[in-house]
């Protein structure tokens, strides 16, 4: 590991970071690797990220390091203050605000969600009945890996309140406490749970007893709430066949996923993450002052193993980076690396990417934020700087990175294009109208499908811009066209019954490498008179 220099050694490179081209850096304690400022920039390009902030914490000290422009073609340049998205590593925050109620006598990891909070319900009764406080942050509560999702994400007019309640209309894909399955709903009744035991708006709750103790003073747990124009503008590969293809271009607006915000909302610089990892790697305590955030107890129960992880054997690039054991915690992974056990999270929204990792034993951090969706450009930033603190024979992460994500999307535009191809001269079984009508799934609500001039056209009735074309392929398939082209596609299924009548409608997205927040595997389309016949939801 490399250690804290003397004063002179710090001023040079302050000077050097300040006078580099395209870096802005905060005069501060910690000495990251000489060639950082290379390394960044250089992956930077590679990937076409604008811009991109790191967070540094050492023993003695820390370092928040600015790289690029906060906008693609812009000339304002990103800096220890500017804020990015950091998506997931919220999670972290949520469970830290319980941890302090809880050290306030106030609610138990334990207690179950019934008793605490009125009127929440799953599917499964007895999963409703048993889970806790726990069980909602370690992502094993029968969800599949992202359900949920498309009540939040593209941005929609959905309460938590709603959310929540929606919860109970989602079917379980494995049984209760079986297996590992990231999800971020179960987050967002984390967070109506502490406004409930706290009284207070999330939102108001994390600033007043976790930003402000720290010093977190450019942080915003809103996107709403956002008051300063030095913010990261998310970018995003959308052109292409494949999201993800293509030049990378800047998003037209900042999507507003504040109904999510326990899960994914909070916003700031690297100069606040160098706050947030330190009370991290000192246990709760505070510096310089030495009071807490919250208890040395709970910190151990936040990095306490509470669910397995699967490890699959990835890809052969990336082999060095591969956990030989992985368990997820309280709002983080616990993992190793080269002999280290590491404690990290990532973070992603539309147009940004976010990743934290800590050495515990070291007492190192390491948070990396970007305005692009290049996850590969994140890891490879994150693992350098991992190397270095490890004092590891370094590994050319981002030209690894490269490789497998050319590959990954090369495999997806292949499948894209090798699957059914629109014929004009096959036309759907039905006349148009038959497939139009008012849909609802049990637990998004209502999708309308109508007869337009040029065909159908299908629209997410609670989803802000998620409508479209719906063009045909090939029997009773279409394929959407959303008009906002930062949405993945989706093939739309009709199944038609013996009385040339719609029965029911599948979706499932047309990249095979889509975000698995497009859950749209996950719906069950019926059209309204069936559905109330089933009695399902409104």
């Amino acid at each position: 590991m490399t250690r804290l220099r003397g004063v002179k050694a710090l001023h040079s490179l302050w000077v050097v970071l300040t006078l580099a081209c395209g870096v802005v850096a905060s005069p501060l304690a910690a000495a990251p690797p000489a060639d950082i400022e290379n390394y960044v920039t250089s992956t930077l390009t590679n990937f076409g990220v604008p811009g991109a902030a790191v967070a540094i914490v050492e023993p003695g000290g820390s370092a928040a390091l600015g790289f690029g422009v906060r906008k693609l073609a812009g000339t304002m340049r990103v800096d220890e203050h500017t804020l990015f998205p950091i998506g997931s590593n919220t999670k972290a925050f949520t469970v830290a605000g319980l941890a302090i109620l809880i050290d306030r006598g106030k609610l138990s990891w334990d207690d179950r969600i019934e008793d605490v909070l009125p009127g929440f319900k799953l599917y499964d009764a007895y999963a409703s009945r048993e889970l806790t406080v726990r069980d909602l942050l370690t992502h094993r509560s029968g969800l599949g890996k992202g359900q949920g999702d498309l009540l939040i994400f593209p941005e929609t007019s959905y309460s938590r309140k709603e959310i929540v309640d929606r919860l109970r209309f989602l079917p379980p894909k494995t049984s209760f406490r079986s297996v590992f399955a990231y999800d971020n709903v179960l987050y967002i009744a984390a967070g109506v749970l502490l406004e409930r035991v706290s009284g207070q708006r999330w939102e108001d709750f994390t600033r007043k007893e976790i930003f402000e103790p720290l010093g977190m003073r450019d942080a915003t747990p809103s996107f709403g709430e956002i008051r300063t124009g030095n913010r990261a503008w998310p970018h995003a590969r959308t052109s292409g066949l494949v999201r993800g293809l293509g030049p990378v271009g800047a998003l037209p607006s900042v999507p507003n996923i504040d109904n999510e915000a326990p899960a994914g909302s909070i916003n700031a610089s690297a100069t606040d993450m160098t706050k947030w990892m330190s009370v991290q790697l000192r246990h709760g305590e505070i510096i310089p002052d030495g009071k807490r955030l919250f208890s040395e107890t709970r910190a151990r129960e936040m990095w306490a193993p509470q669910v397995i992880v699967p490890t699959p054997p990835g890809e052969p690039e990336l082999a060095t980076s591969r956990p030989n054991l992985e368990a997820y915690g309280l709002g983080w992974t616990i993992s190793d690396y080269r002999g280290h056990k590491i404690v990290t999270h990532g973070g992603g929204v539309y147009g940004g990417i976010s990743m934290v990792v800590m050495i515990p034993d070291l007492g190192v951090g390491i948070t990396v934020l970007t305005n692009a969706e290049e996850h590969y450009a994140v890891k490879a930033i994150a693992y350098h700087l991992l190397d270095h603190y490890l004092g590891a024979s370094p590994v050319d992460w981002a030209a690894a990175g490269k490789i497998v994500r050319d590959r990954q999307l090369g495999l997806a535009e292949m499948a894209v294009r090798a699957a059914v191809k629109p014929d004009e001269n096959v036309t759907p079984p039905l006349p148009l109208q038959t497939y139009a009508g008012v849909y609802r799934d049990a637990w998004y609500g209502t999708i309308t499908v109508t007869r337009a001039a040029n065909g159908l056209a299908m629209s997410f009735d609670r989803s802000t811009g998620m409508a479209g074309q719906l063009i045909h392929v090939d029997h009773d398939t279409f394929r959407t066209h959303w008009g906002d082209p930062a949405i993945e596609n989706a093939y739309v299924t009709f199944a038609v019954g013996s009385d040339r009548r719609v029965k029911s409608a599948r979706m499932k997205p047309v990249s095979p490498i889509a975000d698995f927040s497009f859950d749209f595997s996950d719906l069950l389309l019926l059209p309204v008179s069936l559905s109330e016949s089933a009695r399902q939801s409104p």
